[in-house]
């Protein structure tokens, strides 16, 4: 039991796939196939180790497609942000939001429809019923009464008061808007005089641009002749992650591009706040119900949702509740680990909400919603870059903190491949569970919707579930090793699904986390 020694651990129901359902990409009736597990609670290591296992979660409920059998394979996709530059793209979306803070300026024509309008998954983020059914069937109060009896037999002490001193402590965090970022509005710098400042449309800008695309190109090549960036970076070493030295002709950072100065007779105050969402702290409580108005305005407009859809219960279960424990080491961001919602402010009122997780190596975006009278802003990119920079302000103090996760990318769809757009970013293959250069699968991905990413034939799952009898359940309030468990149970269906569970969530998790079995 010393691996849970200064926290609780990991608890799940698994619940293995037996049907085929609705996809919410091709809209087949009978294509897509997940595994999934509803978490009591969970670690923000566990989960970090489970979403570099292709999971991903939705409210508490935790899921990964069934990659070689779904219609539309999601591949695992993440951002390296500090090798991140913004696009021509990404920079226009930039500077249309400087400008109507500085001058009210609102694009002329119809906006054209927002990728990234959100990063929850439509296969599970309609299903509001199959998590209202999980969550009364899983009964938290009674099994976390359970485990903790469990654990004082053990000899370990209660994290009773726990959730009481983190909510005090996010609630000194959310005073300074919580996330390090400078809590003063975003400014832009005023028009420069006639000669001054530089004209995108000069030959001097494009020089420079082929010079960084020519440079990139090098840097791969160099990085990964043979394909040995993927063990590189499966291993976690965050060096290879450190941006080229700047030169004098360098252009100009994502974080320059967002903080830029505004005049004093600005137009427009933005605001940019993260507030911790479980445990709630008093700032979210504070603003939960205008931070529904929001969301059933955006499911109306957006996704055509009737006025009486989604409830507040369904809004709190979706984007606020989640598993994930409240973490705050000395060596974590000033934030903390956890889930967060990032809020933005437009003059005194909030017109978007990006759910995130923060965990040990990265910043997870779990969902992106808006009012829509905002469209014209592109806030689902901007958001994105926003949460880009958060990341790379995170890193500043937490170094393994250095990737962004953007959720599932999805090839054969081309709603989600705006996420190959945030680049460089890397896919997880889905057989071995290293990162790839998304520039390396694109080619594979055209001639198969399922691809093995890692070019070495003989390369395995390096934490596959090599002793099952190792795994933890939790049965009858006792905590023991499967290969106990076992020796009481007569049903063969418990054991496969079982030891598919082991396979899934791997050796490490299984040691961790306890499966609940009733």
């Amino acid at each position: 039991m010393a691996f849970w020694a200064g926290g609780s651990p990991s608890i799940v129901d698994y619940f293995p796939s037996e049907d085929f359902y609705r996809c919410g990409y091709c809209k087949n009736e009978s294509g897509s196939r997940s595994n999934g597990m509803w978490a009591h609670s969970m670690t923000v290591q566990d989960y970090q180790d489970l979403i570099d296992r292709g999971w991903r979660r939705s409210g508490k409920y935790v899921y990964k497609p069934v990659m070689n059998q779904t219609c539309c394979p999601q591949y695992t996709i993440r951002c390296r942000p500090l090798q991140f530059q913004p696009s021509k793209s990404h920079k226009k979306v930039l500077k249309k939001m400087l400008k109507f803070l500085a001058q009210g300026e609102v694009p002329k024509g119809s906006c054209e429809d927002e990728p990234m309008d959100s990063t929850m998954d439509d296969a599970v983020a309609g299903d509001f019923a199959l998590i209202n059914k999980l969550d009364i069937q899983c009964d938290l109060k009674t099994l976390s009464d359970d485990v903790k009896e469990s654990l004082e037999s053990e000899g370990k002490n209660s994290k009773k008061e726990e959730p009481q001193e983190l909510l005090q402590s996010q609630d000194f965090v959310g005073e300074k808007l919580g996330s390090g970022e400078p809590s003063h509005s975003v400014k832009v710098h005023t028009v420069p005089k006639p000669g001054k400042g530089a004209d995108l449309s000069k030959p001097p800008c494009r020089k420079a641009k082929e010079i960084r695309k020519e440079r990139k190109r090098l840097k791969l090549m160099q990085q990964n002749p043979a394909g040995e960036l993927e063990g590189f970076q499966a291993q976690g070493h965050p060096s290879s992650l450190f941006p080229p030295k700047a030169k004098s002709n360098q252009p100009k950072s994502l974080e320059d591009l967002i903080f830029e100065s505004l005049p004093e007779n600005a137009s427009h105050k933005l605001e940019v706040r993260v507030v911790r969402s479980s445990p709630p702290s008093s700032q979210f409580k504070a603003t939960l119900l205008e931070s529904y108005q929001v969301y059933k305005r955006y499911q109306m407009v957006i996704h055509k949702n009737p006025p009486d859809m989604p409830t507040e219960s369904q809004f709190t279960r979706f984007l606020c509740s989640s598993p994930l424990e409240a973490e705050t080491p000395p060596n974590g961001p000033d934030c903390g680990y956890g889930s967060f919602h990032q809020q933005y402010w437009l003059d005194g009122k909030i017109i978007a909400v990006g759910v995130i997780d923060i965990l040990p190596n990265c910043v997870s975006s779990v969902y992106l919603y808006y009012d829509p009278d905002y469209s014209f802003l592109s806030l689902g990119v901007y958001s994105a870059l926003r949460e880009i920079a958060f990341t790379r302000q995170l890193h500043e103090k937490t170094s393994q903190l250095s990737y962004y996760y953007m959720g599932f990318y999805i090839h054969s769809c081309p709603k989600m491949k705006y996420k190959g757009q945030y680049r460089p970013s890397d896919l997880l293959c889905p057989e071995t569970y290293v990162w790839v250069p998304i520039e390396q699968c694109l080619p594979s991905l055209e001639n198969s919707k399922y691809c093995r990413f890692n070019q070495d034939p003989e390369a395995v799952d390096e934490d596959r579930s090599t002793e099952p009898d190792r795994l933890q359940v939790f049965h009858k309030r006792a905590i023991m090793p499967y290969g106990v468990y076992k020796k009481q149970q007569k049903d063969p269906s418990e054991e496969a699904a079982v030891l598919q569970y082991a396979s899934l969530v791997g050796q490490k998790c299984s040691e961790r986390m306890l499966l609940f079995r009733n």
